[in-house]
Order: structure tokens, then sequence, then C-alpha cells
């Protein structure tokens, strides 16, 4: 099972509720899979990479990662133009007896070089950043991807570091998306079994919240809410999940010692131990959820997803147990 933890806006959350999810189920695995396979987690968030702060791996592994872009031999053009002429993206251009590459446009695609009538164009790697993989102290399996800085595209590295770590067999791999809903939220989110968007009570938080479901639906991936600093704001996140029929599976209070706790490089569930408990019971309900019918979680009320668990030391709320 692929569990992609996302949102439509920065700040609100995402890797906090990621590396704690992943720390619940490697503390008792046993209640969603194989008390043998801790998961793998994939910080997708390759321009701005943190989950490592928090899950703190020793990195054992690592790889360059690119693009293969054209390299043109003058001896051999006739400056036809037939390589810009298929270049969707403008990253060839023919202009008189020169031509010209634009590796931050190129997608790597490899059209020029197949039509390319003399055989002028070859392909040279573009080294566009680093991945990594490793071990957290946990048994948490870790990768993550680095994108050099001033490169332009996410979207190749995120693609390649889901290829790179490959979870073992029964394994749940827990994905720490970018923020946004643009490509490389795509590319992240693509072929998640699960796509839980972190939230927060807020006109912002909910504005991007729509972007985020609308990518969701797009992609037909079953969702989940969890509300972030809940006691702020409004009550528009809660109304607008009421209507779409999205479950909100957790709620985590505005709270000084959480916010503070965050900032040292804590996890959530070391913060407050009791939260350990409360994500393992959301990774019950997520897995009960798409075992048994992964297109019916976010419009079926009588699915158990719909059983809301809040934890508010605050309010002193009274936790509801699974069915």
């Amino acid at each position: 099972m692929r569990i992609a933890v996302a949102s439509g806006k920065g700040g609100t959350g995402k890797t906090t509720v990621a590396t704690s999810l992943a720390l619940s189920l490697a503390a008792d695995s046993a209640q969603v899979g194989s008390a043998s396979n801790p998961p793998l987690f994939l910080d997708c968030d390759v321009e701005a990479p943190n989950a490592h702060l928090f899950l703190k791996p020793t990195f054992e592994r690592r790889q360059e990662v690119g693009l293969l872009i054209p390299h043109v031999d003058e001896a051999k053009c006739t400056h036809c133009g037939k390589c810009a002429e298929v270049c969707q993206y403008h990253a060839i251009a023919v202009l008189g007896k020169k031509v010209l590459v634009f590796p931050q446009l190129c997608h790597g695609c490899g059209s020029c070089t197949l039509i390319c009538p003399e055989g002028a164009i070859s392909e040279v790697p573009d080294v566009m950043g680093m991945l990594e993989g490793g071990t957290t102290a946990s048994g948490i399996a870790f990768a993550r991807g680095v994108m050099n800085v001033g490169e332009p595209m996410a979207t190749p590295v995120i693609r390649q570091l889901k290829k790179w770590a490959v979870p073992r067999p029964d394994q749940i791999v827990i994905m720490d998306a970018p923020p946004g809903t643009s490509c490389p939220v795509v590319e992240s989110v693509r072929g998640a079994d699960f796509l839980l968007l972190v939230t927060e009570p807020t006109p912002f938080g909910l504005h991007d919240l729509k972007l985020a479901v609308q990518v969701g639906r797009e992609l037909s991936i079953p969702m989940g809410v969890v509300v972030n600093r809940d006691g702020i704001g409004d009550h528009g996140v809660d109304d607008f999940c009421e209507t779409e029929g999205l479950p909100i599976l957790m709620r985590i209070p505005f709270e000084r010692a959480i916010a503070e706790g965050v900032a040292q490089g804590k996890p959530l569930v070391d913060i407050h131990p009791e939260y350990m408990a409360q994500f393992q019971q959301m990774l019950m309900r997520i897995a009960k959820g798409v075992s048994s019918s992964a297109a019916d979680i976010t419009s079926d009320k009588s699915n158990p997803l719909f059983e809301v668990t809040v934890l508010d030391f605050k309010r002193k709320l009274t936790q509801k147990q699974i069915p």
C-alpha cells in the first residue's frame, strides 16, 4: 500500500504528519501489515527535503540523477530543422547554421535524436541532483531526492526516486509530497493507493485544500484529511469536507508545545506519545478502506474512515475505539 501525504499549500504540517505516520507504523507494523517490514519513507519534496531532520536516517547509498539531453555534432548537422520541429518544449532551436540547445527546457524525451536524418544528435547525461537512501534507528527504510540548486524541473528527480527506492513485498510506502498542486505534486502522488491531505482551518488552507482535492479526483485516488492547528480560523474546512464527503481522520490542536518541539526537530509522536496510538488507528482505517473498496472511501459515509478520530489535549475529548 502506498500512502501519499500532500496539501495544497506549504507549511501545513505535511512532514510532521508523514514522519509520525512512519514512526507509528514502525513501532507496531503488525497492526497493518508484517511486523518484520517497517515502512519505506520517500521524501519527494526534492527542492527542499526536510524529513531527515525528524527521522534522522543513516545514508548508505547515493546515486546521481538526471536526464539525457541532446548534443549536436555540427560536422554532421545539415540544419534541416526537424529536431526543432519535433520538440514540444522548445529545448532545441535552429538559427541559420547554428543549433542551440537549452538544457533547462529539455524533458529528455529523445525525439530529436530519433528524428535526425543525419544521426548528428547524440544524448549526454545532465546531472540534476542526487538520490540518497538509508535506514533510521527505528528500521524505517528512507530515501530522498536532492535537486541541485538552480535546476528548474523537480519532476524527473521525483520520478527516478520512486523507481530507485523499491519497497519489499507487503511493505507500506509513505510518500511526503512537495507543497502545491503542480507537476511535482502530481508525479509524487501518482500511483498512490490513498492520498492524505494535511490542511489548516483558515481561508488560505481551505482554498488550497480545494485545489489538492481536485488533483486527487483527477487521479482517482481516495482521500482523507488531517486538520492541523485545529482551533484557529473558522469552520470552512469542516463544512467543505462535510459537503464533499471527505473524512477528517485526525485533528492536531494549535498548541505551543507542538510548535516548539517541531522547531527543535522532534516528531509529533515524541512531543506527545499519545499520538502514536492515534496514527496507528488511522493507518488501520486507511488499510481497511483501501483493501475493501478504494473507490468508495470518499463517497460512502458508512465506511469506517468516516469514524473521525480526534485527539485534542485542551478539550479532553473522549477517543473513539476502532469498531
